[in-house]
């Protein structure tokens, strides 16, 4: 049976930010006198939002922990306002599939990370629901973004009937908690990482997304 919706992770998956969100934390941590390490980070921290990263390496209880989450967001939004981050092959998997389904979006980086970079990439009218990481209690690997946003899909969908594209362990548990099938991408971790899938691509590219809508 064909899905009735897609839905994509932002960080890693629609874009390929990674790299740049290391130097940022890379930046920001040896500043506060916790330096990081690129292997520290994609071992330990990718995939989560900036508050659990920033408070699992900092110290949760720091009273500047908001100032230091808006301080990451900015220097994200301008690292990556040009929308160069979302790649022409991934544009046009996207736009294959909002013609064909419900195209939405679930991610652990705040709203107003992802609304710009989407518009900037052409992508916004496409989108027909988003959850970041302001619209839940829970970030993944919990299950809560996936089920809030099939809320927000409506139409009868079932979760068994939405496709999602994961780039880590903890997205690729969240949609599998969600009941979903989920198709892990390796570029990000490597295959082992999101081995947990129901299938692995290399990337995210209309190919895959033609085959797996089919």
């Amino acid at each position: 049976m064909a899905p009735r919706a897609a839905v994509f992770d932002f960080n890693g998956t629609l874009s390929d930010d990674e790299p740049i969100l290391f130097r940022i934390y890379e930046e920001m941590f040896a500043a506060q006198g916790k330096p990081l390490t690129q292997s520290q980070y994609i071992d330990e921290l990718a995939g989560h939002s900036e508050e659990e990263i920033i408070g699992s390496w900092l110290g949760r209880d720091r009273p500047d922990l908001a100032e230091l989450v808006a301080e990451r967001i900015a220097r994200y939004r301008e690292a990556v306002a040009d929308g160069s981050t979302v790649y022409p092959e991934v544009r046009e998997a996207v736009r294959y599939a909002a013609e064909r389904v419900p195209v939405a979006i679930v991610s652990g980086a705040a709203r107003e990370e992802i609304v710009p970079v989407v518009g900037a990439a052409g992508l916004a009218p496409l989108v027909a629901a988003l959850v970041a990481a302001d619209d839940v209690v829970h970030g993944k690997p919990h299950p809560e973004g996936y089920l809030r946003v099939l809320e927000l899909l409506g139409e009868g969908i079932r979760a068994d009937e939405v496709l999602v594209f994961e780039d880590t362990e903890v997205g690729v548990a969240a949609a599998k908690a969600a009941g979903m099938y989920c198709v892990g991408i390796t570029r990000t971790l490597g295959p082992a990482r999101v081995g947990a899938a129901d299938e692995l691509i290399p990337e995210l590219d209309l190919a895959a997304v033609r085959r797996l809508l089919a």
